[in-house]
């Protein structure tokens, strides 16, 4: 373990009117303590996990469009807001690690490739930690794998941003592996949507749904459940869901 807790500095924020202060789980919480090397956030979209993980990666140093420490490129839009408002305890700091944001991994991609082009002599170095070849060359889940696999290592923090977006459910498997193969050498924190990630053993899971945020088992998680019960009997769920959908046109 290597981040301890995130501490959010309520008491500086310069207005709780307006977004991301007004978040009701940035607003309503005092900080995360991290017991584990894989920690989930979770909730609805506009819940605030992303832009906490955001200011994370931030605080560490991280572009936050994605990329380590050592890395800049511009990228429209990919300032941190919440960023000055949290405070790291750390035990040791890290500074190795990296931050993927599915979003504007495209850009990471081109930046990439835009440092080949620059200086192609280094291509074979730029290129070993991503799979050896352009990210552009790969499918989005073989680019996302290659990542995992090749670039991440040990003694480092990692910061993922709804990372199953480009993952198949065997593909989410094999990033849980990553999980295994890397912890407790190396400490990550993901934001997801995904009930399969989430089950990953002993993890911790925050979630920002109604309110502070609060600590949660697997099993209650909307994820969990909602997946289950569609699972167990998807017919109810669809005559429900139709059923509204009717409602809704007359």
């Amino acid at each position: 373990m290597f981040l301890r807790e995130i501490t959010i500095l309520r008491e500086k924020f310069p207005s709780i009117g307006r977004y991301p202060f007004s978040v009701p789980a940035l607003a309503g919480t005092r900080g995360l303590r991290l017991r584990e090397p894989v920690t989930f956030f979770v909730g609805e979209n506009g819940s605030g996990k992303s832009t906490l993980l955001e200011a994370v990666a931030w605080q560490c140093g991280f572009h936050t469009a994605g990329g380590s420490t050592n890395q800049a490129y511009e990228l429209e839009g990919t300032e941190s807001d919440f960023g000055p408002f949290i405070r790291l305890s750390w035990s040791p700091k890290v500074t190795n690690g990296f931050f993927l944001r599915a979003e504007s991994f495209f850009g990471f991609a081109n930046y990439l490739d835009q440092m080949v082009r620059e200086q192609p002599g280094y291509r074979d170095e730029f290129y070993a930690p991503y799979g050896g070849k352009s990210l552009h060359e790969q499918s989005h889940g073989e680019s996302f794998l290659s990542l995992f696999r090749n670039r991440f290592g040990r003694k480092a923090i990692y910061l993922l941003d709804e990372p199953e977006a480009a993952l198949s459910p065997a593909r989410q498997l094999s990033l849980l592996s990553v999980f295994r193969r890397l912890s407790p050498d190396s400490q990550f924190i993901v934001a997801t949507h995904s009930p399969i990630l989430l089950g990953y053993p002993d993890a911790q899971i925050y979630s920002f749904d109604e309110g502070p945020i609060r600590e949660i088992d697997y099993e209650e998680t909307s994820h969990y459940q909602l997946t289950r019960r569609f699972l167990e009997n998807r017919g109810s769920i669809f005559r429900e869901l139709f059923a509204e959908d009717e409602e809704d046109g007359e």
